[in-house]
This record gives structure tokens, sequence and C-alpha cells, in this order.
């Protein structure tokens, strides 16, 4: 299978190294950041995720900064080796809480204990996270969460006005709380993104709902798990399948068009500057949702024809935190909003500087708008969790339950 796993940092420090079969040479850490670090072949700008060096593969993949590569004599599978380091990586920040160089360096000894029962002479055994509990007896070091960047409103567990930190994103699965004493809890997200296009006369022209739900359980001795969704539920677009529902309970009727499960969910309960010309653009975003829902970090974007030199921007009397920007790169408009409250209102007037005369309507060179936001706490599809069931292991055993919902939407206007 693979003869070499090794991972680097962004200056090429070899971080984490292990090699199985002994076929290829020691320096290939080396080989391959230099080869990677001043790609010039194929005339592209990055190496790809496979090539060859001297009858070498390298396999690679990036993740939080981080160089994860296999190398390989054979004609292994690409795509199963790239799975396979995708895996490695998930699994590490499972049993690190945080994945980044500091963490690797602070608990190498965790890393290679996982390593050591996930490949066997080259060979993937099992990259399960719940799998390897009963395999791994060494304590993560906890690297500090404070020195991360900020992960956004995404990131935050929110119920009503409170905010309850995400811990479950950088959080080990085997870390014990300090005195010794191990949380129970286990975390449950419903994301959800909304693409949507509309015509010039706002009628919706495509529209779709991505959604997934993610869990992430901190439970000990993995017990049984039971999660309800609405029960009229249905799947496929004819509104009835093995997996249609028909009471009226729960949070109302859900349709879905499609649905994929994790391997380890069990279905037998599912089956049942010379300036020629100024022009005006004027962009008003409205939230028609209720008032009790906030949409953060709203980010709406607007091409312009290519012969413009600059623009200027006005926005409305007390706007706050709101920023505006010309990428006179790309001929793009850029207005930033911090949060939008259900029911409100704002207009931005952007004047055009052209370099050239305009010839035909504006209208049909600007555009399309395209406007990405989030929303937690709140889904547009009304999917919902009924319950969250955890089978008891005695009557003291009381672990904590966290559900939360996050819309991600991503729209479009048709050009004017």
């Amino acid at each position: 299978m693979i003869s070499q796993f090794f991972v680097l940092s962004q200056r090429g420090d070899n971080i984490v190294f292990r090699d199985y079969r002994g076929e290829v040479a020691k320096g290939s850490a080396e080989i391959f950041f230099r080869k990677v670090k001043f790609w010039k072949e194929d005339e592209a700008e990055e190496a790809p995720p496979v090539f060859n060096v001297d009858g070498v593969n390298y396999i690679h993949v990036k993740v939080a900064g981080l160089f994860f590569v296999a190398t390989s004599r054979v004609n292994v599978s690409p795509s199963l080796v790239l799975e396979l380091l995708q895996r490695i990586a998930r699994v590490t920040k499972d049993y690190l809480g945080v994945l980044n160089e500091d963490s690797l360096r602070k608990n190498f000894v965790l890393v290679y204990e996982l390593l050591d029962e996930v490949i066997d002479f080259g060979y993937p055994q099992t990259t399960s996270t719940e799998a390897l509990k009963s395999y791994v007896f060494n304590e993560p070091i906890v690297v500090d969460a404070g020195r991360l960047p900020p992960l956004g409103p995404a990131a935050m567990f929110m119920q009503g006005t409170k905010r309850m930190p995400g811990t479950a994103v950088t959080k080990s699965v085997v870390a014990t709380e300090p005195g010794g004493k191990k949380r129970e809890e286990i975390f449950v997200d419903i994301i959800e993104k909304i693409s949507v296009t509309f015509s010039s006369s706002g009628y919706i022209l495509t529209s779709e709902i991505d959604g997934t739900i993610q869990m992430k359980s901190y439970l000990t001795g993995n017990p049984e798990i039971r999660l309800a969704l609405n029960e009229d539920l249905s799947i496929g677009r004819n509104g009835s399948s093995l997996y249609d529902y028909r009471s009226s309970a729960g949070g109302g009727t859900v349709i879905l068009d499609d649905c994929n499960f994790h391997e380890s969910v069990h279905l037998d309960s599912f089956d049942v500057d010379r300036t020629l010309t100024l022009a005006e653009v004027i962009l008003k975003i409205r939230a028609d949702f209720s008032p009790n829902v906030t949409a953060n970090t709203i980010t709406v974007q607007m091409p312009v024809p290519s012969y413009t030199m600059r623009a200027s921007f006005e926005l409305e009397a007390g706007a706050t935190g709101q920023t505006t920007d010309f990428k006179e790169g790309s001929r793009r408009l850029e207005w930033n909003l911090k949060k939008i409250v259900g029911g409100a209102e704002h207009t931005l007037r952007a004047k055009l500087t052209f370099s050239q005369e305009m010839h035909g309507n504006i209208a049909k060179e600007a555009g399309p708008v395209n406007m990405n936001f989030t929303i937690p706490m709140y889904n547009a599809s009304k999917l919902q969790v009924r319950y969250l069931q955890i089978a008891k292991k005695s009557k003291t055993y009381n672990p904590y339950r966290w559900v939360r919902y996050v819309t991600q939407a991503n729209s479009y206007v048709a050009r004017l």
C-alpha cells in the first residue's frame, strides 16, 4: 500500500514521520516540500495532490496549514490514499482537540500511538474514532484554544440570547475535565446551506437547500443513541418512499429530495483617469424573517463592467458594522454587514466611474449579485430534532445534550 507517511509544516519542518516498508529514501520529505514549494510544471500555480518524482508517488492533502503526505512506489488508488489522509487528519483532530503544528508537537506520543493503530505495514486498519478509543491510552496535552483565530458565528452554540462556547470544536474525544472527571456531552449540529437565484423582477428561478446533521460524541462506553427527526418526513421527489412518515406531530412536513447516512447509522427504524460616464447602483437588503432571528456575517458582491475605474460608496445615515470596498483587480463591489435583524432594511448607493463611453444598458453588463450569510439557531427547511435519546447506563448517568441549527445561504440575483 503506502511506504511512508509524514506531516510537514508550512515551513517544511518534519513534524511526524513513519516509514512502513523501507522502500523510499529517507529524504523524501525534503524532496516533496521542495517540489511543492517551487512547482513549475503544467503551468499550474500549485502542485497537484498526486505527482511522481523519480519513481516515487507523492500523494498529499493540506489540512489546517499542514501537509499530510503518503509515498508509494506501487500503483495505488489515489482517491483511496487521499481519503485515508483526510481521515487521519480528522481522527488526529478528534483526539487532540485542536489540529495545528503546536498540538502535534506537544502530543507526538499520542499521534504515533494513533498511527500505529490506523496503519499497519502500510495498510489501513481502521479510521473510526470510536473504534480507536479501545486501543489508545495516552491522554492529550490540551492546547489553548484561545490562541486560535475566531471561528465566526457559525462556531458558537447559541440558545436564545445566551451564547455557549463551541467546546466541541476544540475538545479532545478522550480528554478529561480538570480534577480527573469526564464530562458526558454530545453535540448535534443541523447545518443548512441555501442557494437561490432570483430574476431581475424578483421571481425565484432556482432554489436549493443542502444540509447536513453532524454529531460529535464525548460519551464514554459508546452507548446507543437515537436521534428522532420530524414525523412528517418524506424522502424522494414523489413525496413517498421507504422513509415516509404520515403523522402530523413534530415540526411539520419536510420533504427531502435525497439523503445519505453515515455507515454507523442503523436504518432499521428509518426504513418503516479619463472619465466619460458616471453610473449609480443601488443595492437594498431586506430581512423578511422574524425579528427575533438575526443573520450574521453578510457579504454582498456584485461584478461591474470591466471598464469601471473606481467606485464611491454612500451608506445610510447611522449605519454601523458595515464596510464597503471596490475590488479593482476583479472589478467587483463588496458590501459587508456584521448582522441584520429580522424585519430590518439596509441600502447601499455606489457611484461607478467608467473609463470609456457606456454602450447599451449597464444593467446587462453588471451582476449577478451574490449574497452570503449565516443564521444561527434557524433552519429554512424546518427540519427538527424531536428528541435525542441516549440509553442510560445507570440512574445517575445524565449527560449534557446540545443541539443547534445553522443556516448558511448563498443566493444570486440574475443580471438586472
